[in-house]
């Protein structure tokens, strides 16, 4: 790997999903020298995102463009993974390290899958639900495969419609909201979102003969090897379903790791941000999921604002205003109609893995009253994904907050820990270089 190298430039975003593509699109249009960084091998976000950037919409296929045009340099496949110094990134490149010195910084990073753990979640060829369909997406072999898809919010019939087109077998779809929430929120679309009416509607039609039940939840896998059924409830009876692959996920988590490196408030698990999009960071933003989950269309309109408060054209952010608080409606209609069911805490045995990087279970954790207690004693979070998949589910279960974020943010080589030298941000490497040597 090569050695450090540094690079300035005005405005640098991390994220190349719909959020931050239009941040780099409206700040690179006012004439700022803008790079965009994404740890994926293209961009798109887990919305658009398609093998070689070929998305299916033709709406992100235009912003794309938009981007490709804009002057804003991409740079894919690219891990922040530490905060050197003010105003200043460390990330790590197939080339090498590279810091990034910005003077306005745009945090566009996204959301994760929600996954709550249940007897048999860790068995193979069980998937979020965006993770197989990102799977599909890339050439996994799906058809005539039974997938059963369950869990929490909108994305379960859009994932399950795609599914289908590339020729699984859907079994059903179980959502976990009760149906007086989904039926009055669908009520509300012709109101709230009249376009996402009739995605709704066109993916039901694409998944006739599919059962699509509200009020119903997994609560165990089984199989030898692989899953291989399901076992399923609506509250009042339970039964079982044959399956080649379960793809399921309770919605959404922010991925909130480098902001709170940064500094950023947050508040009611979600990055705390002014009308501007201004977060509590000196010289930094926040757009999409990570300042409050809304979707794409959301999305789109707060990296947009983002990038115009970024380069001092306020009066083209306000112009958003109006249609940002019709997005934010909708947000919380959708926050309103899919809240996790508290049935759900519960849905862990005490044998059950939550860490899975760590092997620790249930019943190892209950004897703790917070996420620090149980790093220090079961390594519970302190895994290769550093908690990102049990802290979602341990935040929900027990209502632990996550403790201090420190880099690095994510696993990279020990020549980019070097390349720290003391200085990540947040807290000192220097200690984690001498374990991996040692």
């Amino acid at each position: 790997m090569a050695a450090s190298q540094q690079i300035d430039f005005d405005i640098v975003v991390v994220g190349a999903g719909p959020a931050g593509i239009a941040a780099a699109v409206v700040a690179a249009g006012a004439g700022r020298r803008v790079a965009v960084l994404d740890n994926t091998p293209w961009p798109g976000g887990a919305i658009w995102r398609s093998p070689k950037a070929q998305p299916d919409s033709a709406r992100a296929r235009r912003w794309l463009e938009r981007m490709h045009n804009s002057g804003a340099l991409l740079f894919c496949k690219t891990t922040v993974f530490a905060a050197p110094a003010p105003h200043a990134l460390l990330a790590e490149t197939p080339e090498g390290t590279m810091e990034l010195r910005w003077g306005q910084l745009v945090l566009a990073v996204g959301a994760r899958e929600l996954f709550l753990p249940f007897p048999g979640w860790t068995l193979p060829n069980v998937f979020g639900v965006g993770g197989l369909q990102t799977l599909v997406k890339a050439g996994w072999p799906i058809a005539g495969k039974r997938v059963i898809v369950a869990g929490s919010g909108p994305l379960l019939l859009a994932v399950a419609a795609d599914l289908r087109r590339h020729g699984a077998e859907i079994v059903s779809v179980n959502e976990q909201a009760c149906a007086g929430r989904v039926l009055r929120f669908g009520a509300a679309l012709p109101w709230l979102a009249p376009t996402k009416l009739f995605q709704a509607i066109a993916c039901k039609y694409r998944l006739l003969g599919a059962p699509y039940r509200l009020g119903c939840w997994p609560i165990s896998a089984q199989g030898d090897g692989r899953v291989e059924s399901v076992t399923l409830t609506n509250g009042r009876k339970i039964w079982n379903e044959s399956c080649d692959y379960l793809a399921c996920a309770f919605g959404l988590a922010p991925n909130l790791e480098l902001p709170r490196l940064l500094g950023c408030k947050v508040e009611n698990g979600f990055v705390k941000v002014n009308e501007w999009q201004e977060t509590s960071a000196p010289d930094v933003y926040c757009a999409g999921e990570p300042a409050g989950m809304g979707g794409m269309e959301l999305a789109l309109i707060e990296g947009q604002i983002a990038g115009f408060s970024a380069t001092g054209r306020r009066g083209l952010a306000q112009r958003l205003f109006q249609m940002r608080r019709r997005a934010l409606r909708f947000s919380a209609a959708l926050e309103r109609a899919f809240s996790l069911r508290t049935e759900l805490r519960e849905l862990a045995r005490g044998d059950t893995i939550v860490c899975r990087c760590e092997d620790v279970p249930r019943q190892q954790l209950e004897a703790y009253g917070d996420l620090h207690a149980a790093k220090l004693q079961t390594r519970c979070g302190m895994g290769p994904c550093q908690g990102r998949i049990c802290g979602g589910a341990l935040h929900f279960m027990f209502g632990w907050e996550s403790d201090n974020v420190r880099p690095p943010l994510l696993p990279v080589q020990i020549n980019s820990l070097a390349a720290c030298d003391g200085r990540a941000g947040g807290g000192d490497v220097s200690n984690q270089v001498q374990t991996q040597k040692s």
